[in-house]
């Protein structure tokens, strides 16, 4: 870092070996989406929810995850059709404050584009959390990824009832729940006109068998609901592109 205002990336090469590197060139040049974590989430004690993974449905690989409110971000952008790789703190910003002083952040999460893109973002459980520091390197990290037409978020905690929501469709985004040849076909069809879920599930087959894909498809957003209110038997699930305002119950 030769200037105030520089900024430089730390990362792990894919044999471990850490590295340093002008910002701009790293971030060109990098596929940050394919290396682990720079440094190791802290586990903090005291707190019901510490590190562990996350099964990405779009990379088929595990995600490292630091907190709940991580987690939770991470399901979402797994869910973002635009989203093509996904990692946990695979790189460390630094840059010189205007005193001349050393800086450094490592943003939570990494998310590539499917234009080449990328987002840089903190999971913040609360508006304030981290304090000062935290949003004095917000600023420095935003403008960092603004350099090179990225992206920088500190993403706000989702609505309990969408989170609910989200959590139960990704207990369901394995490929497994498909479940047997031509049926995601017969969800589908099934679902052609919004319908409510049980009657639409009954119409494809067994709903013991159905609802599985169902989800899956809802997950992957094949078919589309309404997530602002919870989940039941009679909610209306119909194709994408289709809107459930002002059909969120009754006969079909």
């Amino acid at each position: 870092m030769d200037q105030v205002g520089g900024f430089e990336a730390v990362f792990l090469d894919p044999v471990g070996q850490v590295v340093q590197q002008r910002w701009a060139d790293a971030a060109m040049t990098v596929a940050f989406e394919d290396l682990p974590p720079v440094s190791a989430f802290p586990a903090v004690p005291g707190r019901r929810w510490g590190p562990g993974l996350w099964w990405s449905a779009t990379t088929g690989r595990h995600v490292a995850a630091g907190s709940n409110a991580m987690r939770v971000q991470l399901m979402v952008l797994d869910r973002d059709r635009d989203v093509a790789g996904l990692a946990g703190r695979p790189v460390r910003l630094l840059w010189r404050d205007p005193l001349g002083q050393v800086r450094s952040w490592v943003p939570q999460l990494f998310a590539r584009r499917a234009d080449g893109t990328a987002l840089l973002a903190d999971c913040p459980g609360h508006p304030d959390a981290g304090g000062k520091r935290a949003l004095k390197a917000a600023e420095a990290v935003a403008q960092a990824c603004a350099d090179v037409g990225w992206t920088y978020r500190r993403l706000s905690p989702l609505d309990d009832v969408l989170a609910t929501n989200l959590k139960w469709l990704a207990g369901y985004r394995h490929p497994r729940n498909a479940g047997r040849p031509g049926l995601t076909e017969a969800v589908l069809e099934a679902f052609a006109r919004p319908r409510p879920l049980i009657e639409g599930a009954g119409a494809a087959g067994d709903p013991i068998e159905v609802l599985p894909c169902v989800f899956h498809a809802l997950w992957h957003g094949r078919l589309t609901a309404g997530l602002d209110t919870p989940l039941h038997e009679r909610v209306f699930v119909g194709p994408l592109g289709w809107s459930d305002q002002g059909t969120t119950g009754g006969a079909g």
